[in-house]
């Protein structure tokens, strides 16, 4: 009986405990050394400052104290209280739940700093005294490094400085491995970097294994980071590892990036914030990126996530944005056949881009009022003349708008005689639409059966890409044969 009666002693003080915790925070704050009257709540969203979003606020009474409270659940993560000049801050660790109390001298801020009822933050206090004290050493080793004289002086602060390095990543994985599931051993996780092995590292026929660094660098790249624990994106972590690994350890081709989108995307499967951040900034990345191809990218998004629900944040106006440009850019997309253009010539007579007979077909839309364009149209008729022409390109341009005399005294300034110029007096093509034309210049590489390869160029890069698609075409007809 005594052993049930303590059974259900212990249960009930584990319901009793479940059904008492409370959601929220409660904060209190006692501030010397300011005459500031409010003070902010604010917290990362996924990068760091001076991006930050402010969530409460609270007066600051007589005797400098304030209280920040709210009862609905808070997603944790590392916050920031902010006076009201917008530079006056100080940064600690918050999870729902919490009731601390912190004293703070602002005059002697980041030090100064005291935590009641938060071990969480005494340790995370402790982690900014290693890490200002670390930063102070690497100052010292850059200045030694600036004063040596020898190669073994040089080599001996190197030893120093990859000694600290060690020190600092020791530190974290140590407090990380001793207190998993805490917010501090996440954000140590996050932080981590892989360190590639040394050695001589071969592949199975005995031949050095030349990519292996890259290889397990990126492999091991997220080790650290739990996708699964929304908190981080309270952090000022993840947008500078997503662009770390996206815009320089994944290779820079639509399959490849796609492929890596849809890794992180279902390893943040189930976190609202991780997820939707990290949707937000693959589309981001791929709709801005200058890189030729990316438009691919931004349209498989869209298609494979926006129009499938999983954009829930946004309502159906802004959905519908994205719905629009990913339409837009479909039909133009590298790979795809370019759409028909029939339009008038100089001599008034039809010209179909079809009929255009060339191994390349350089389409260029211009318009001879664009700034831009009167330096840039000269430009590639001089690569056009120089490279282009014995390679097989012939030039279709398109008039976009402008004055017709203009245009026709532009085209016999710099003797633009080899091209094949047309416009569309009547407005009857939907040119601008399939070829998402909506500023000048614009430049599409087409080859002989008028399939995109080659988009959003200039004059500085026709040829590379030309080289590129033909020792491309070259090496796959070798591994044909």
């Amino acid at each position: 009986m005594k052993v049930i009666k303590l059974f259900a002693l212990l249960l009930f003080a584990g319901i009793a405990q479940q059904s008492f915790a409370k959601d929220g925070y409660r904060i209190q704050i006692k501030l010397t050394g300011t005459n500031d009257s409010i003070v902010y709540l604010a917290h990362y969203y996924g990068k760091a400052l001076p991006t930050i979003y402010k969530v409460d606020s609270a007066r600051i009474d007589k005797k400098g104290v304030a209280v920040l409270q709210r009862s609905e659940k808070a997603l944790g993560g590392i916050y920031i209280l902010l006076l009201s000049d917008k530079k006056t801050y100080m940064e600690f660790l918050l999870n729902n739940g919490d009731e601390m109390s912190i004293t703070a001298d602002v005059s002697k801020l980041p030090d100064g700093v005291t935590f009641k009822n938060s071990k969480e933050n005494e340790h995370f206090q402790n982690y900014v005294k290693f890490l200002k004290g670390f930063s102070e050493r690497q100052q010292g080793f850059q200045k030694e490094m600036s004063d040596a004289k020898t190669n073994a002086d040089t080599a001996k602060v190197r030893e120093k400085m990859i000694a600290a390095s060690k020190e600092l990543m020791n530190y974290r994985n140590d407090y990380r491995d001793k207190n998993k599931g805490t917010l501090l051993a996440a954000i140590f996780g996050a932080l981590h970097m892989p360190t590639v092995p040394e050695g001589d590292h071969r592949l199975p026929d005995g031949t050095k294994d030349t990519m292996f660094a890259y290889n397990y660098y990126k492999a091991h790249y997220w080790d650290g980071f739990n996708f699964q624990d929304d908190r981080l994106i309270h952090t000022p972590i993840y947008d500078q590892k997503l662009e770390e690994y996206m815009n320089r350890v994944v290779v820079p081709l639509e399959d490849s990036v796609i492929k890596e989108s849809d890794k992180l995307l279902a390893k943040a499967k189930g976190q609202p914030e991780l997820f939707k951040y990290t949707l937000w900034w693959l589309t981001r990345n791929a709709e801005t990126s200058k890189i030729m191809g990316m438009d691919r990218v931004f349209v498989y998004l869209v298609e494979n996530y926006f129009m499938k629900g999983d954009a829930y944040w946004l309502d159906n106006e802004a959905l519908g944005k994205y719905y629009d440009r990913a339409a837009k850019i479909a039909p133009n997309l590298i790979g795809r056949v370019g759409a028909e253009i029939k339009m008038k010539g100089l001599d008034n007579k039809d010209y179909a881009l079809s009929e255009t007979n060339s191994k390349y077909t350089l389409l260029v839309f211009w318009d001879p009022t664009c700034g831009h364009c009167t330096k840039e149209i000269p430009a590639i008729d001089s690569v056009y003349k120089a490279q282009l022409k014995s390679r097989g390109v012939k030039i279709y341009a398109v008039r976009t708008e402008g004055d017709e005399k203009l245009w026709k005294d532009f085209i016999t300034k710099h003797n633009l005689t080899e091209w094949t110029h047309v416009y569309d007096p009547e407005h009857k093509s939907n040119y601008r639409s399939m070829y998402d034309v909506y500023s000048t210049p614009v430049l599409y590489l087409l080859d002989d059966k008028k399939i995109i390869r080659g988009k959003r160029m200039d004059h500085t890069n026709v040829i590379n890409v030309i080289n590129m698609l033909e020792k491309k075409d070259k090496n796959g007809n070798k591994q044909k044969s």
